[in-house]
């Protein structure tokens, strides 16, 4: 990390410490490839089931599941039961919100 963002960083006190655990939650659900790509593929095709998201990587059904826990413990992702699939999307306004806090602090 440059000294230039370890600055801004220290000096950056505009968020509360629930928002700085959120947002790092979020940022570490995020920081993983797959679940990175996870996200791209529900960007791209909103309301997508599991067996879609297993269609699209090279990962087995239970590795997807765990990581849509993750996901959705980070509150960027939402699962909707229909029938028996469920479907499943980002949350637009959390990841609104991530994307104002990353500019806001950087």
């Amino acid at each position: 990390m440059t000294n230039e963002i370890k600055e801004k960083l220290a000096k950056n006190k505009s968020l509360s410490l629930t928002e700085r655990e959120r947002f790092i939650a979020m940022f570490k659900a995020m920081g993983n490839p797959i679940r990175y790509e996870m996200m791209e593929h529900m960007l791209k095709y909103p309301g997508c089931n599991t067996a879609n998201i297993v269609d699209h990587l090279p990962i087995a059904q239970a590795t997807v599941s765990q990581h849509l826990k993750v996901l959705k413990e980070a509150e960027l992702v939402i699962g909707e039961i229909e029938g028996p699939a469920t479907c499943y999307c980002l949350i637009d306004e959390n990841v609104k919100w991530f994307k104002e806090t990353v500019q806001k602090i950087f």
